[in-house]
């Protein structure tokens, strides 16, 4: 599911939740964690990330198209726990690609880096990854934001790697010209409900949180708000 079914889902789920319940939360997001705690106080969740291209075809039916189709996960912010060895042979008999990783917080905003910035800008200017990529403003403003994210990511603890900005930035090249984001494609559909608290919303809170002032996430986020 994506962010805007979360919490709905969570209520649902509670009752069913145990103390020994683990959970692999593969939505796009740097505080999924928290949310999912807001509700769900108990069990393991194993923060994450997964690279794979999917889109969905027809009602129940979703394809995947890409991406190096594997989960990074690791311990529980606030119970730690070792790698989860039931979960792994799990994975291992259906064939699914992971890794236990002691950077995974590091690697969730890594991905999200590239998907908010190029997400938020796509939306906002109803533009391809192609069309922001070659215009330079464009591409400009995805480099303050990533600039922005980096700063409240590093506010968070979050190391990053010297080189994350402009590998960020340049994997745009990466995709084809006409690709839009997942993002900007449900904020096409006037009555589809999108990530903007995600990608928006979620980014000035943490600014808010650490004293840090984020101008081109605030004026890109109130635009989207202004569209709809």
């Amino acid at each position: 599911m994506k962010q805007y079914d979360l919490y709905d889902c969570l209520v649902s789920l509670k009752t069913k939740i145990k103390s020994d319940t683990k959970i692999i939360p593969l939505l796009n997001g740097v505080d999924i964690y928290e949310r999912i705690r807001e509700v769900i106080p108990h069990g393991y969740i194993f923060p994450a990330c997964v690279y794979v291209g999917t889109h969905i075809e027809a009602p129940g039916i979703v394809a995947q198209s890409g991406g190096s189709c594997e989960i990074v996960f690791g311990e529980d912010k606030k119970y730690g726990g070792e790698k989860p060895a039931e979960i792994c042979r799990l994975m291992d008999k259906a064939g699914i690609r992971y890794k236990w990783s002691e950077s995974h917080l590091e690697e969730i905003w890594n991905k999200y880096i590239f998907i908010a910035a190029y997400g938020l800008v796509t939306a906002s200017e109803n533009k391809t990854l192609g069309e922001v990529y070659e215009n330079i403003e464009l591409r400009t403003k995805v480099k303050r934001i990533m600039e922005e994210i980096i700063r409240v990511g590093q506010a968070e603890n979050i190391v990053f790697s010297e080189d994350i900005l402009q590998i960020s930035l340049e994997k745009a090249k990466s995709f084809p010209y006409e690709t839009k984001t997942s993002f900007q494609r449900d904020f096409e559909v006037p009555e589809k409900k999108d990530e903007r608290d995600l990608f928006g919303k979620a980014l000035l809170e943490l600014g808010m949180k650490h004293n840090i002032t984020i101008p081109e996430i605030e004026e890109t986020y109130a635009k989207l708000l202004s569209i709809t």
